[in-house]
């Protein structure tokens, strides 16, 4: 989102740390273990190299495409990423609008901090997609599967890579504290996990009301433990079977990163794949998701699977490396938490910069 005294997406990085608190900027920008898979998912965009051909004609150039059958301006959409209100007070709803403006698909995080129909409300023309977790209690899957439906999302990512939730490295390393701990102490100065735990509100998990009812009067009154315990359930293949059974939209997975993997989720029925390391912020020493992107499109061809890749997508380079390779689009995650931070959110001039280095090579 090259604006504002920013070239490039690192430079809003570095931007929003001027004028950010520094356990705020960490929380997203952190990973976990040794952030082995953090940093290569971006270093790794570098170990490609280009192949030019000379004294060739490029008669035309289109860089419109169709996602599930949806069209948009640009082969780029917004990666899956919660707490966005503790970024921007708007939160999703300033990406819903951004994305539409830009006419690119925007997916909804089941961790958001307000109701995905307060996001589709605020945008009605977003192309907008759900995202879900093998929830324990499959009532909350249904939950939101059906409201995503009722409001006009178009298809369901489950992700598939998070059996349990990732520790990161730069927001625990003061170990935990109890809730009744961080409520006791002043906001000021505290750790920005602790700040989310007083502060969150996981509102799209209030579906299971009686379940939701006991959890709260518990002491875990804003749902951060009940929501961990949802998203924290091993899935099987028989999960994806039972989610294709109550929906009509297209079933994407998003987490894959090797061609057997790949091969299963066509073998399920699966209408896309996101090859994706989480951010680097669930199990470390993976490959880089640009490197697992080969595998993963050699496994799914000839199946019609539309293939995606997130994690480390930097620049309009990378993107068409991206898509050289096979992907039908990429999705970027942590670029549009720096524009929030900023108070920017230009989708339009990140999609017009990269566009036109697309259209360079």
């Amino acid at each position: 989102m090259p604006t504002h005294g920013a070239a490039r997406v690192a430079d809003f990085e570095e931007l929003v740390r001027d004028r950010t608190p520094e356990s705020l900027v960490d929380y997203y920008a952190t990973g976990t273990g040794d952030e082995q898979t953090l940093k290569d998912s971006e270093n790794a965009f570098q170990r490609f190299r280009l192949r030019p051909r000379v004294l060739w004609s490029k008669v035309s150039i289109e860089i419109t495409t169709k996602l599930q059958g949806q069209e948009v301006s640009f082969p780029l959409g917004i990666a899956p990423t919660g707490f966005q209100s503790a970024a921007h007070p708007e939160g999703e709803k300033a990406t819903a609008k951004a994305a539409a403006k830009a006419n690119v698909i925007m997916i909804f995080s089941s961790w958001a901090m307000m109701h995905l129909e307060e996001a589709a409300a605020a945008a009605p023309n977003a192309k907008l997609w759900m995202q879900v977790y093998p929830f324990k209690d499959r009532r909350v899957t249904i939950d939101m599967v059906k409201r995503a439906e009722q409001n006009g999302f178009k298809a369901i990512v489950v992700t598939v890579d998070s059996p349990v939730v990732g520790i990161y490295s730069r927001t625990f390393r003061d170990g935990r504290q109890t809730q009744e701990q961080l409520e006791s102490l002043n906001i000021q100065g505290l750790s920005v996990i602790v700040m989310l735990l007083i502060y969150i509100r996981v509102v799209n998990f209030e579906g299971v009301k009686e379940d939701v009812a006991k959890a709260k009067a518990s002491g875990d009154k804003y749902l951060f433990e009940y929501a961990t315990l949802q998203t924290g359930s091993p899935g099987t293949w028989e999960y994806i079977s039972w989610i294709k059974s109550i929906t009509t939209l297209p079933i994407i997975l998003k987490g894959i990163v090797t061609a057997e993997s790949a091969r299963e989720a066509v073998a399920a029925g699966v209408q896309g794949i996101i090859v994706s390391a989480h951010g680097g912020r669930q199990l470390d020493g993976i490959q880089a998701p640009i490197e697992a992107l080969p595998e993963v499109v050699d496994g799914v061809r000839g199946s019609g699977v539309e293939v995606y890749v997130d994690g480390g997508v930097r620049s309009g380079s990378d993107i068409f490396k991206a898509l050289a390779i096979g992907a039908k689009a990429v999705f970027i995650g942590r670029p549009v938490i720096w524009g929030l931070l900023y108070n920017v959110i230009d989708l339009q001039n990140f999609v017009r910069f990269s566009s036109l280095r697309i259209l360079r090579l």
